[in-house]
């Protein structure tokens, strides 16, 4: 592990975590849980394989990153965030809104992970009806799928299909991304090529505002 060789904090935790990758490594765990080698691969496009085992061995060796057997039927190594590692969650957030003045135009041929939307619906969704019942919401973009679920003011987000969702939007990420966060209105979004099915102004009970975070999770 290289050093900045300086007796100061910033640097100390750059020392640790600061390497390309490290931090998309932790957000990969922090959104996802213990996720196998594979897992992380998909959740990181891009980056080559011997390069993600240094990156893992290294998280390990500073007591961020642990590893595990699970037992069958899963039977392989699984990653996992230790009570460090979790640690920094506010740093990964505080980074995301940071950097959301970057997110303007992207760039032909970013990548997109439809599981990265757990950060952005917990910075931005408030559910100001959590009396009005669960609500689910689909999300397509690209050849994925999530589900937004509300239900009693916890707000989940969990992977794959949605069995009967109260609204299903479909688009490219640039338009779901700017429609959840506030940046697109409904008739933005259209124009960009959103297409939805259900009743759009259900997004109204979940009005993004600049709030600190809400209890968001990416549901298992």
């Amino acid at each position: 592990m290289r050093s900045y060789g300086q007796y100061c904090g910033v640097a100390r935790a750059l020392d640790a975590v600061g390497d390309r990758w490290n931090l998309l490594i932790v957000r990969e765990l922090l959104l996802r849980g213990p996720c196998r080698y594979t897992d992380l691969q998909h959740g990181l496009p891009g980056i080559a394989t011997n390069l993600l085992a240094e990156r893992l061995r290294d998280l390990e060796a500073v007591g961020v990153v642990s590893r595990q057997a699970a037992p069958p039927p899963v039977a392989t190594t699984l990653f996992e965030l230790t009570e460090s590692g979790r640690e920094l969650e506010p740093v990964l957030r505080a980074l995301g809104r940071w950097g959301s003045r970057f997110m303007g135009e992207s760039p032909e041929g970013d990548a997109f992970r439809v599981h990265w939307l757990a950060f952005p619906v917990a910075e931005y969704w408030v559910d100001n009806d959590p009396e009005a019942g669960p609500l689910s919401i689909a999300v397509h973009t690209g050849e994925e799928a999530a589900v937004i679920e509300a239900s009693g003011g916890q707000l989940d987000v969990r992977l794959g299909p949605a069995q009967s969702p109260d609204l299903v939007l479909s688009g490219d990420p640039q338009t779901i991304l700017g429609l959840l966060v506030g940046r697109l209105s409904p008739a933005e979004a259209r124009r960009r090529g959103l297409r939805s099915h259900g009743d759009i102004g259900l997004l109204r009970r979940f009005r993004p505002e600049h709030r600190p975070p809400a209890s968001v999770r990416l549901a298992p």
